[in-house]
């Protein structure tokens, strides 16, 4: 008995679970935004892919980090900005304020480790051009528990050692 191939799936069912994950993340921020910022010891880790269409910010920053950064909100950011398909945020790095725009359809990774949350997202097609790259982004990793940096500036980390195996 022959068997029939699988029916194409035209309604895209994994696009649009997607999609609602990144809702989650989007009223996490909408509410992180809020006059009352983080609620007690929530915190969010924001990985996203620094190529995707639409991400902004400053070049030399964008630039260090040529695949994927992650962005830590938890004590020291400001203007976050969540609209409805991307958000903003001014974050120090290196002791200067910067002003990154991410659209959620670049965010790979949503983490909040104080109640030990985690999203994980299909990475967002590369643009033309980008697909050549070897070179591994510099990643500043930050033990769990860690307190945030004495200098005000805004880490960098590596989430491996939450992701499910």
């Amino acid at each position: 008995m022959a068997q029939d191939p699988p029916a194409q799936d035209l309604m895209r069912y994994e696009a649009m679970a997607q999609d609602a994950l990144r809702g989650v993340v989007k009223t996490a921020l909408k509410r992180a935004a809020a006059p009352e910022g983080l609620p007690g010891a929530h915190h969010f880790y924001i990985t996203f892919k620094t190529e995707a269409p639409g991400v902004s910010g400053p070049s030399d920053l964008l630039g260090k980090y040529p695949d994927e950064m992650t962005i830590v909100l938890q004590h020291q950011y400001w203007d976050l900005a969540p609209g409805e398909t991307f958000f903003s945020v001014t974050l120090q790095f290196g002791g200067l304020p910067k002003r990154l725009s991410v659209p959620y359809a670049a965010v790979t990774r949503f983490y909040d480790p104080s109640v030990q949350f985690l999203l994980q997202f299909e990475a967002p097609a590369a643009p033309e051009g980008a697909a050549g790259r070897q070179a591994e982004p510099e990643i500043k990793t930050v033990a769990e528990g860690e307190p945030a940096p004495a200098d005000g500036e805004a880490k960098i980390v590596s989430l491996d050692q939450f992701r499910k195996k």
